[in-house]
């Protein structure tokens, strides 16, 4: 039988035809082929298909029932909400009778009240007219009976009274009324002095409500600005002790009278804004005054580090003030500090310079004192003179024995100590240039610090020591061993100088950024290092040649004319010369790693590697060489080559090759010349050098070898 639950979601309408075949008997598989029944489940196909017309016609009359019910009940719920409609129409009309008649009697009770106001109004005036004039007659004759004169718990009363007749007798005649006039204005600074009184005394009891109270009466009265300045004085008198911090008594004070004033005056603004200028005219200006006064001119250091502290407190304390309402002008408490501080900061620039003069004097000057050295006057016209002289020629001008036992002790004359000193004082000035001067002038004022700094350091330190140290440097042709200490003269200049170009970075640059000094700063240290990096370039250079010149000594008093010219083979690796000469480039080139730095190093040692080339190649030129001396000249040669190594400049390693090259030469026989020396090793080789190096062999013109060259 087909029932509702067949037809579930989801339907699946092929596995209802299968469900259907199973439950079918000789429908399914389940006995095989031979117990399936085709006629039997075409049978039950056809008996089931009828029973789907019948349900279906059972279902089709359940949902007309269904949708009888459900237009009926639409039919009905239609009807009510007309009905709803029509009633909530009734009663916004019946709403928009009701507005129109409160309007109506609002209307006439508006029209009412302004009737009997204007009947009320001149009454109430005649009254207080009348009153004034008993008032009034009471001054006429001299004769004061009303209560509110009488009582003095009436003050305020009185007040008001006495504030309205003294309006009035401004307007009377004086010729007429002068007696009583005189009397009102008696009574009316009477009455203002008394209601002052009970203000004080309020304030002095904490008495918030009677302060409020006793300000609102008289700020009627012309004399209210002395409550306001009695409010003030006793504020101040009762916010500061005598060895407190001046500054936090100050931000205190603020902090405690402002809800006061917002609540007892009625432009809290105004009086607030009068509160903290006769602080900063008063308190302060005395307390920075009295600090500052007694150091302007007997101790300058103390009085830049007070005036930088005091300032900065100040500008701190202005910084918090600024968040009480003082007023529209926003300017108000630059104003007031400026004040305080005009007569110190006018002159602050000309004292700072002049302090930074006189540190950076003293702490050079104790630096040459401790080295009981005493500094020398350069370029001069005589000293000029003689450099040109000693650069040009060989001609040595004597020095004095001061000078010599500097050289024999090393002394640079240069000290990081005292660099740290001058910077550190520089950098304090920059610090309280930046606090104590104004946008405008705070580029210039930097540029000053900075052209003290330039000369004290720069040129009076540096370039003393570098000018000194130049004179120290030894002859070209020295006869011992140069004493190169001008080369510790480079290292430590070297230093100095970064130090203060860090300074330069890190605390001058920010302060004349954006401004016309910054280009002139640039350039003033440009200059400057140009000059040093010049001085410095001719002292390195006069000690190579120093260099070169013990190096050419050594090799003329040790190397023997027999080292290359005997015949004996020698059990030796190189010559005395050689290794003589191969340990001073060793310790040479370590001494100019140490003392120059960057790119410096690599030009120096490819210069001095240079240098040493063509002290050895013209070294060579001098002798003639046997084949047994060809041998000791290859080895020295390449043990040159291996010092060459050290200075790890390619270039310097490719001249020495070339030279060992050269030399191979010396050994080569006298049959195979031609055919080496067109060999790619020799073929970048200039012939006239070949030819110049196979002179020097003893055998060159028994075995004619000029005809190679020819």
């Amino acid at each position: 039988m087909a029932t509702a639950e067949l037809f579930e979601d989801p339907f699946d309408p092929d596995e209802y035809v299968e469900r259907l075949a199973w439950r079918t008997h000789g429908g399914g598989t389940k006995g095989g082929p031979s117990g399936f029944n085709p006629q039997a489940l075409y049978d039950e196909f056809v008996a089931h298909i009828q029973e789907l017309k019948v349900f279906d016609g059972k279902l089709q009359k359940k949902i007309e029932k269904l949708e009888d019910a459900s237009e009926r009940e639409a039919a009905a719920h239609t009807s009510k909400v007309l009905e709803l409609h029509k009633s909530n129409q009734v009663a916004f009309s019946h709403l928009q009778s009701l507005e129109n008649r409160i309007n109506y009697v609002a209307t006439k009770v508006v029209h009412l009240g302004d009737q009997l106001e204007g009947v009320n109004t001149p009454r109430t005036h005649a009254a207080e007219a009348l009153k004034l004039m008993r008032y009034f007659d009471e001054f006429l004759s001299d004769n004061f009976t009303s209560p509110v004169f009488i009582d003095p718990g009436k003050t305020r009363e009185a007040a008001d009274i006495v504030h309205k007749l003294h309006l009035i007798a401004q307007e009377l005649p004086f010729n007429r009324f002068s007696e009583v006039k005189s009397k009102i204005v008696t009574k009316y600074h009477q009455i203002e002095q008394q209601l002052l009184g009970d203000f004080k005394e309020a304030q002095k009891n904490s008495d918030v409500e009677m302060m409020k109270d006793l300000a609102s009466v008289l700020s009627q009265f012309k004399g209210y600005q002395h409550c306001t300045e009695a409010f003030i004085d006793e504020s101040i008198k009762s916010g500061f002790y005598t060895r407190g911090d001046i500054f936090e008594e100050t931000l205190n004070l603020c902090t405690k009278v402002d809800p006061l004033i917002m609540e007892i005056f009625s432009s809290p603004e105004q009086v607030m804004g009068k509160l903290v200028m006769k602080i900063y005219q008063t308190k302060l200006d005395a307390f920075v005054d009295n600090r500052l006064g007694d150091t302007t001119s007997s101790d300058r250091e103390k009085f830049l580090q007070n005036l930088q502290i005091l300032f900065g407190k100040t500008v701190d304390l202005s910084e918090k003030i600024s968040h009480f309402k003082i007023g529209s002008d926003s300017n108000f408490l630059n104003k007031l500090t400026k004040g305080i501080f005009k007569p110190f900061l006018g002159s602050y620039m000309d004292t700072e310079e002049q302090f930074l003069k006189e540190k950076a004097t003293f702490i050079l000057q104790r630096f040459y004192d401790s080295k009981n050295h005493t500094k020398k006057q350069f370029h001069s016209g005589m000293q000029d003179i003689k450099a040109v002289i000693t650069d040009k020629t060989n001609i040595r001008f004597g020095m004095s024995s001061t000078s010599n036992a500097d050289a024999k002790s090393g002394e640079t004359f240069l000290s990081q100590e005292l660099t740290i000193n001058l910077l550190q004082e520089t950098k304090m000035a920059f610090g309280r240039c930046k606090t104590l001067s104004s946008s405008s002038l705070l580029p210039s004022n930097a540029t000053r610090i900075f052209d003290i700094i330039l000369d004290f350091l720069c040129n009076q330190h540096i370039e003393y020591a570098t000018d000194y140290g130049l004179l120290m440097v030894p002859s070209p042709d020295p006869k011992t061993e140069p004493n190169i200490y001008f080369l510790d003269v480079v290292q430590q200049a070297n230093t100095i100088f970064h130090l203060f170009e860090k300074q330069f970075s890190d605390t001058l640059l920010p302060l004349v950024n954006s401004s016309p000094k910054y280009s002139d700063c640039n350039q003033k240290k440009k200059k400057t290092r140009e000059r040093l990096e010049m001085r410095l370039d001719t002292g390195i250079d006069k000690c190579m040649t120093a260099i070169i010149g013990w190096m050419k000594h050594i090799l003329k008093s040790e190397q023997k004319r027999a080292d290359f010219s005997s015949n004996d083979l020698l059990e030796l690796q190189c010559t005395n010369a050689c290794s003589s000469l191969c340990k001073y480039v060793r310790r040479v080139t370590e001494i100019f790693r140490n003392s120059l730095d960057g790119n410096n190093v690599d030009s120096v040692l490819k210069e001095f590697g240079c240098r040493y080339h063509k002290v050895i190649y013209e070294h060579l030129q001098q002798y003639t060489f046997s084949s047994s001396g060809a041998m000791m000249a290859i080895c020295d040669v390449k043990h040159y080559n291996q010092c060459a190594t050290i200075l790890e400049v390619p270039f310097v390693n490719s001249l020495f090759e070339s030279l060992h090259s050269l030399c191979n030469l010396l050994v080569v026989a006298p049959e195979n010349m031609r055919e080496v020396c067109s060999k790619d090793n020799y073929a970048n080789l200039n012939r006239t050098v070949l030819h110049s190096f196979v002179q020097l062999r003893s055998d060159y013109r028994a075995s004619r070898l000029a005809k190679i060259f020819s």
